[in-house]
């Protein structure tokens, strides 16, 4: 579990976050959501510690990260998986030596033992039969997923995923959404997602936080979106006629799935 407690950050006088709080659970998907300026990334940089807080507090598993010395944050951050938006692969590395790569800088395990996690990883991500191939040679969606095998190889408690469906198509996009759910769950990692795919948010948001102008808008699920009255997240997702229509007809499948798992009145 990771809490953000009341986190202000500003540049030159320019506040960007405004008492921000929440909980991003074990197990679930936590996506920030937000239009362009909103926030989200420098949220999100506060949590891994590359940007500092100005007030406030980032705890993991109830430990205050901001009041750590570098080498208490060290600690931390080897608990940290992270998929980056382009996937910062090395483009000179074939894709197992891509995923070998954080083995060997931040552990001593045996050759044997490294090239057993790495093929574990592969194989969970269905890139076993593509190894030996280079970044060029793969497409964007198996670029994404070796990017997730080298963010979980580590076995991470943590893992952070900046904007993972940007530059897929729709399809594509699903498939890693499905993937990091289920990772997610297997491993009962805390998952963070930064995201502009309002696909994401509908299908995998466990929670999602949305942040207008630096502020906490609004916190919910993805279910609770689709009965939220807040008018500046319903423009922001249901912009057009078409997804304003398309919400009316989800909530009246939800409530007639309600109103049919309900016990029959007595006579």
């Amino acid at each position: 579990m990771i809490e953000v407690l009341n986190v202000t950050k500003g540049f030159g006088g320019k506040m960007i976050l405004q008492d921000v709080s929440a909980v991003m659970e074990g197990g679930k998907t936590n996506l920030i959501i937000g239009t362009s300026g909103s926030g989200k990334t420098v949220l999100m940089k506060c949590m891994v510690g590359l940007m500092n807080v100005d007030k406030g507090q980032v705890k993991y598993g109830g430990e205050d990260f901001t009041a750590m010395s570098e080498r208490e944050k060290k600690a931390i951050r080897e608990k940290i998986g992270m998929l980056f938006q382009g996937t910062a692969l090395f483009d000179s590395m074939t894709v197992e030596q891509n995923v070998f790569f954080p083995l060997d800088m931040f552990t001593n395990l045996t050759a044997k033992e490294k090239r057993m996690r790495v093929e574990s990883c592969l194989d969970r991500v269905n890139l076993m039969e593509a190894y030996k191939k280079y970044p060029a040679e793969i497409s964007g969606g198996m670029k994404k997923r070796v990017g997730i095998a080298r963010a979980i190889v580590l076995n991470p408690k943590y893992l952070f995923c900046d904007e993972p469906n940007s530059g897929l198509d729709p399809q594509t996009s699903m498939v890693i959404d499905k993937l990091i759910k289920e990772i997610t769950s297997e491993y009962q990692i805390t998952t963070v997602i930064n995201t502009h795919d309002m696909n994401s948010v509908m299908e995998i948001g466990d929670h999602i936080l949305y942040l207008y102008n630096g502020l906490k808008q609004w916190e919910g699920t993805n279910r609770d979106i689709i009965f939220s009255r807040d008018e500046k997240l319903n423009h922001f997702i249901f912009a057009s006629e078409f997804l304003q229509d398309a919400k009316e007809m989800r909530q009246i499948e939800i409530m007639q799935n309600r109103q049919a798992q309900e016990p029959p009145l007595a006579d």
